[in-house]
């Protein structure tokens, strides 16, 4: 499956050495503003070659809009958007045509599909989550016309955990860091995982600001299951919490519930959802990244006739993914609010009767 959602629906298409990729988003409202700078801005974030953090692979991720916008406005038809590779280096990926890399998808794909697309990894690469940007920047244009905020930091690296949260300062470090304390250290976990040839996780906390009560369709569509289920759908991503997360399962009722006063909750430990319905408190998640499988070190491995061979890779490689992984983290929280805030237009008969009277 190549789409997700289903009141508002993005499917995305392109490999990481193709000629391009990007996204088709259908069921977005006509009238809508679309701020174009704005989604690059987004796609800036994402895209790579930056800082020594990342990748060196230089690519301007310049998106293109090919319909469903008119005069500035949506139009109520599919968005069509587009982003074309510039910066590919196919030859580095000649070595492992016939090899499966060690935590990559080319042995699942290649006895799935029997074929796949080794340079770079193709479809399973993570530079296919730019049209996933792409397309969750356009949903951050819709909720904020609902005062809906979507913010995303790093929390955790190499194990190095934050303690204090400030989602203001995120954009003016290289790392989006959350915690400034934290940073310097997370930071040289990195470049020393890169200068011995690996690669090290980290955690994305994202963080939803202004839902309304009510979002979630139970029993099978319910808010928290579909959260987890974009992040889990991620390149990465092992793990998802909501909330309190596995904490939860270490503590007791009489502490883990959010009891309710007049005014409202008095803690949040069920990340603003309860029943898979949001709450109206802030929804809480925090994404794992395990660390970046394309690293210089030599590893055992087999080729597709099944021989154990030895290699080493080429090419270039983020060596945290969980760094420009957080941007797509909040793309992907955005299509899923978006969505069931459309979804959720319908559930009173009192509000289907106030829109066509």
């Amino acid at each position: 499956m190549n789409s997700f959602g289903i009141k508002l629906r993005f499917s995305t298409f392109g490999e990481s050495h193709g000629k391009a990729l990007g996204c088709l988003l259908d069921g977005l409202p006509a009238g809508l503003e679309i701020d174009e700078a704005y989604i690059q801005s987004e796609l800036d974030r994402r895209k790579p070659g930056k800082s020594e953090f990342e990748t060196a692979r230089k690519e301007a991720d310049k998106v293109e809009i090919l319909s469903g916008v008119f005069e500035g406005k949506s139009t109520g038809t599919p968005i069509a958007m587009i982003i074309y590779n510039t910066n590919q280096k196919s030859k580095d990926y000649t070595n492992i045509k016939d090899v499966f890399r060690p935590g990559h998808a080319d042995f699942t794909y290649f006895h799935k599909y029997g074929i796949r697309d080794y340079r770079g990894g193709g479809r399973s690469s993570a530079r296919e989550t730019a049209a996933r940007v792409a397309a969750g920047a356009v949903a951050k244009l819709l909720l904020k016309q609902l005062n809906i905020e979507v913010l995303s930091g790093i929390s955790e690296v190499a194990g190095i955990q934050a303690t204090a949260f400030d989602y203001t300062r995120v954009n003016s470090s290289l790392i989006y860091a959350l915690d400034p304390d934290k940073e310097e250290a997370q930071k040289e976990a990195i470049l020393k995982a890169k200068k011995e040839h690996d690669s090290v996780g980290g955690v994305s906390r994202v963080l939803i600001k202004g839902v309304p009560v009510g979002l979630g369709q139970p029993l099978y569509y319910k808010l928290d299951g579909v959260l987890a289920d974009a992040m889990m759908g991620l390149n990465a991503v092992k793990a998802v919490e909501i909330g309190d997360g596995v904490l939860s399962a270490r503590s007791s009722g009489s502490k883990n519930n959010d009891q309710i006063r007049a005014e409202g909750f008095e803690s949040n430990h069920s990340g603003g959802i309860l029943g898979g319905i949001s709450n109206g408190e802030d929804i809480v998640l925090n994404v794992y990244f395990k660390p970046t499988p394309s690293i210089f070190k030599e590893q055992h491995t087999v080729t597709t006739e099944n021989e154990e061979v030895d290699f080493s890779l080429k090419g270039r490689h983020d060596p945290c993914v969980a760094i420009r992984g957080t941007v797509v983290c909040e793309a992907m929280a955005a299509l899923v609010i978006a969505d069931m805030l459309l979804l959720n237009m319908g559930s009173k008969m009192d509000g289907v009767v106030a829109y066509y009277k």
